[in-house]
């Protein structure tokens, strides 16, 4: 496809593409046609042209997430809008500039919005896109909850990515996500305590309960149990507002221990089933104040006499 004509041409001196002889001469792991001086502003590259392995593994670990945002995107239906995206918890957008290069820059429009808290990146984020002329690039400085009701979002966002964002701010990102009537998720969990935290406040009485109370005993026990219960949590909740939930490795564990990726794509299918096995394991683990903050589900799905035995025939809203 041509670029868009409205792009603005980046600054002099600045490489908005490269050669693939060149970007191969450079690093085999840089793609034909990626913006050399984009990975240098992004200090991916040193300023001549090296790659250390620090971010040798940060770029891999982009570049393989993009590999399933890629085959997302392609799955998008055309509008005349073109696709959105918001990335959230986007710290220096790396993300956000890799996809715009290697995706939207290449198309006539589609827009990214980049939210992250830390004012002074969303400000180099924001002078780093009109250098090189990434126009249809946007950067919000706002939590994860603010966005949701930002004037500056449109009311449908096709995409919705979190890599790495801390603790509560995926489950901010995936009720944006349903706010916004997303057709993809696209999640890397990152510190998950908040279930740990509730673990560990009713544990004495969680232990005069049930046996299964020792699995979170001991406080490295309770951080992981957190973290693992929290990830299922999430997945069942996107299933039962009608998602397809995948979930899988981002890289391999020597280069990231945050490395669970949940995708989760829009079908409409709300599943009571689902719902169901949520709301058991959130009375079971004495988690059952998260339904009236995080896991609010859809009331049609909860029902006093349903059962977790089955799955239910899933259902189109």
């Amino acid at each position: 496809m041509k670029s868009q004509k409205n792009e603005r041409a980046p600054q002099r001196g600045l490489e908005q593409t490269a050669d693939p002889a060149a970007s191969a001469s450079i690093a085999p792991e840089i793609r034909p046609g990626q913006s050399i001086e984009l990975l240098k502003e992004l200090h991916i590259l040193t300023r001549d042209g090296k790659l250390n392995q620090d971010s040798r593994r940060k770029l891999k670990q982009v570049y393989h997430l993009f590999q399933f945002i890629e085959k997302l995107l392609h799955e998008v239906p055309s509008t005349n809008g073109g696709i959105t995206l918001a990335d959230h918890g986007a710290g220096k957008s790396y993300l956000g500039f890799i996809i715009y290069d290697l995706f939207f820059k290449a198309l006539s429009h589609g827009h990214i919005y980049g939210i992250e808290t830390r004012p002074e990146l969303v400000q180099k984020s924001r002078a780093l896109a009109a250098q090189l002329g990434f126009s249809r690039m946007s950067f919000l400085n706002l939590t994860v909850a603010e966005s949701a009701l930002a004037a500056e979002l449109p009311l449908q966002i096709d995409v919705v990515t979190a890599l790495h964002a801390c603790d509560t701010a995926t489950d901010d990102a995936i009720a944006f996500g349903l706010q916004k009537k997303a057709r993809f998720m696209v999640l890397v969990p990152c510190c998950q305590a908040e279930v740990a935290r509730v673990l560990n406040q009713h544990k004495a009485l969680s232990l005069s309960r049930t046996p299964l109370a020792e699995l979170w005993r001991h406080p490295m026990h309770t951080r992981e149990m957190g973290s693992q219960i929290t990830n299922v949590l999430r997945c069942l909740y996107l299933e039962a507002w009608g998602y397809q939930v995948t979930v899988t490795e981002l890289v391999g564990w020597e280069h990231s221990m945050k490395n669970e990726l949940i995708i989760a794509k829009y079908t409409g299918q709300k599943k009571r089933a689902a719902a169901q096995r949520l709301l058991a394991l959130l009375q079971e683990f004495g988690l059952s104040d998260l339904l009236e903050t995080r896991f609010k589900l859809p009331e049609d799905k909860v029902k006093p006499d349903s059962t977790v035995d089955g799955e239910q025939p899933a259902e189109r809203v």
